[in-house]
This record gives C-alpha cells, structure tokens and sequence, in this order.
C-alpha cells in the first residue's frame, strides 16, 4: 500500500507543529510544507517581541535544514499557492506546477488589515520576518514612532519602541488598552504600566484623518494632531482564504472546519488563524494565537496518522509587556453574566482574574501568575467545581482544588 502525502499550504506554525506530530506519531509517508515566504517556519511573536528588541537569531526558527532532511520533510519556499484541485487533490503553485496530495492542511493564515490611503514608507504593518526587520531598523533614540492600536501587537510594538529609545505615542478608540481581550481591570493594569513607563497614550478619541507625507505622518483626533516620524498600524489581520476560495472551500470568517479540522473537503484540513474551527465547547470560533495553531496542527497530524483527534482545548494564549508577563486561558468563551473573580492585586501587576459560571472555572487571566493559569487549566478540563470565596484566598492553595472532589474516569 502506497504511503499517503502530506501538503501543509503555508510555512508557519501550522506546517512546522503539524510535520512534528505527523513524525512523532508514526507518519511514515511524504510531507511537503509550501510557503510563499522566502525562508522556513519561524516563531512569529518574536517579531514584535524578540526580534524587534534586538534582531538576533536565538529561538526564532522553528525547523531547521537538517530537521528536515533527518526526517525527509521537503520545505518549498517562494512558492504561492494557487489552489487546490477538487478533482484531484493536488496542490496547483502560482506557477503553474502541481504537487500531488493525499491530504491537504491549509494554513495560510491571515494578513494585516489596512487603511485605505494610509501607505508609504513610514507606514509599517508588522506579518512577516521582514516587516519586523525593516522597523526595527527605524526604531532609533529621538525617532517619534506612532502605533495605531493598542491591541497585543501594538502594546508590544509599543514596548519594543521604546526600548530602542524612541518616543512612543498610541492611538486607539477605546479607553483602555487590551480591555476587549483581558477585560477592562487587567486592561486598566496594563494602562498604568506603559503611562509609567513613558508611552504618550492617546486613548479614547476617533481617528478622522491620517496625512502621510515625506517628512512624517499627521494623525488627526477629536483631541488635536500628532506628527510622527514612523506609524505602525496594529488593527488586526483578516483571514486569508484566497486559496480556499479559489479551491471551492466553504468560508465565513475564515475556512470552515469541523471539531477535527477537516473542510468542506474532505481530503483537506485547516487550522492556524484561517480557521474557523467547530470547538467542542466554544462553537465555531477563529481564534489567533501560536497555541491554538499548534494544537490543531498536533490534532490533525494524529488524525492523518490514524489516531482521530480533536482539539478541545481551553484556548491559551500571552503577551510579554517590557518585562511583565501577561496570560489568558479560555477567554474566547467568556459571557458577561460569568462571575469575576480576583486574587491577588492586578493593579500591581501580580494578580489573577477568574471567570465563573455555575460553580465552574471558565476562564481566567493572569499578570505574573502564569501557575495560577496552569492549574486553571485543569480545573477546566477537569470539570472540578470551586467557589469564588477559594479562589480568592490567597491562603488557599489553588493546587489543592484539584484534589477536593474525586474526578470520574
């Protein structure tokens, strides 16, 4: 019987997790990793982290040459995809050439959005390796660096600016930095630190005009103008479902895949940011974070390997703020009747925020705990029910409550 072959569309986390699982799990038939990139798969959140700060190497790529060759993983780079044929399977390249495929992963995950008019060469958007690199090299002590957007990327951007001795102002409608992620008192916590640490924020007032011009950029709010030498727009990423449409894929805010990753096709899976993925306790969601990526290229590779999975995790993701590590678990399920629950002093920047429903952990937040967050996630997996009174106590050992009720096997 003829091995079957893997083509992940896409050289990022997706191929790079979904190549190491398919190995580690026995796959024994070709894999092939596409990426339309002109390097190999690399650990995008050192772009605004790592490699904005200092432009080193350490870390930064995730399979290496001799990975691949020692486990006849072939990688194609510069290579676009054009789509995939229905019919046959096969991956069509942008030039015209084929790879045959069994099984297809699409993770072509998604691209910056941007402003209409608002282009030039001092406006950044920080994707890819290269993005990173050449912003890095505008980040210089007395540059004036605007970020529009006071989302992760832009508060880490923001970070990182200032680190190369830049000044530092963000624009942002809302009032409060991160709140629509981390909720409004890790929000506000996060707020104080970059005022402290010098950020001019400029918070709270709508944007109506962005002039971008040789000498700088204008942006003009309800509270006045600001010239900046350099803006960075952080306003998200869209999906890239080009591939996906082309190839006759169902799409809505994302590719459509099952709790298993598969597509409309069955032959193919999707996972990373371009998914719209069916969880088994969210509901259909597209989520952007690595682990998530990870998670469901592991859960596809072990189904392909012939050992179904799904990806039924808490989703789990971090930011790293100057030198403030900040988490968040599960938050993608949050209702605003779920009951808030603290420990800790999140306005000092060592806390928890939990989240309850029904005497059960849905999620939780943390600044400086990620062990608060470990254990949280078993708590959820688990199904163990606690109260707020406990989770509150500092004096109670949050360890503890995974012992309190025997868990049915």
């Amino acid at each position: 019987m003829t091995e079957q072959t893997v083509v992940v569309v896409g050289a990022g986390h997706v191929a790079a997790s979904a190549a190491r699982a398919l190995r580690r799990r026995g796959f024994a038939g070709p894999v092939v990793l596409v990426g339309d990139e002109p390097v190999g798969p690399y650990q995008r959140p050192h772009l605004s982290k790592e490699r904005l700060a200092t432009g080193g190497d350490d870390g930064l790529w995730l399979l290496t040459p001799a990975w691949c060759e020692a486990n006849d993983v072939i990688l194609r780079t510069n290579s676009p995809v054009d789509r995939i044929a229905a019919d046959t399977g096969s991956v069509l390249l942008a030039d015209g050439s084929a790879i045959p495929a069994d099984v297809v992963v699409l993770a072509t995950g998604g691209r910056p959005r941007r402003l209409p008019g608002v282009e030039g060469e001092r406006v950044h958007h920080v994707r890819t390796l290269a993005d990173s690199d050449r912003l890095r090299e505008r980040l210089t002590a007395g540059r004036r660096i605007g970020v529009l957007g006071g989302g992760f990327l832009g508060s880490e951007v923001a970070a990182a600016a200032l680190g190369h001795g830049a000044e530092v102002v963000v624009f942002d409608r809302d009032p409060v930095l991160l709140a629509r992620a981390m909720g409004v008192d890790i929000g506000a916590a996060l707020t104080g630190l970059h005022q402290r640490r010098g950020v001019d924020l400029r918070l709270g007032r709508a944007i109506s005009e962005i002039r971008c011009g040789t000498d700088g950029v204008v942006v003009v709010t309800e509270g006045g103008s600001q010239t900046v030498d350099e803006l960075v727009v952080c306003i998200g990423i869209e999906p890239n479902t080009d591939v996906a449409v082309r190839s006759g894929l169902a799409v809505g805010n994302g590719v459509q895949v099952d709790a298993q990753g598969r597509t409309s096709l069955p032959n193919v899976y999707a996972a990373g940011d371009v998914a719209a993925h069916d969880h088994p306790l969210y509901g259909r969601v597209r989520v952007e974070h690595v682990d998530v990526a990870q998670r469901q290229a592991a859960a596809i590779a072990a189904t392909v390997a012939g050992r179904p999975s799904t990806c039924r995790d808490a989703h789990w993701f971090w930011t790293d703020q100057y030198d403030i590590n900040v988490q968040g678990l599960g938050l993608t399920g949050i209702r605003p009747t779920d009951t808030l629950v603290t420990r800790g002093s999140l306005a000092e920047l060592d806390g928890t925020a939990f989240w309850l429903r029904d005497g059960h952990l849905v999620g939780g937040a943390s600044i400086e705990r990620g062990e608060d967050l470990s254990v949280a996630r078993e708590l959820i997996d688990l199904g163990i029910p606690v109260s707020a009174e406990q989770l509150a106590d500092e004096s109670v050992e949050l360890e503890d409550l995974l012992d309190q009720e025997e868990v049915p096997v």
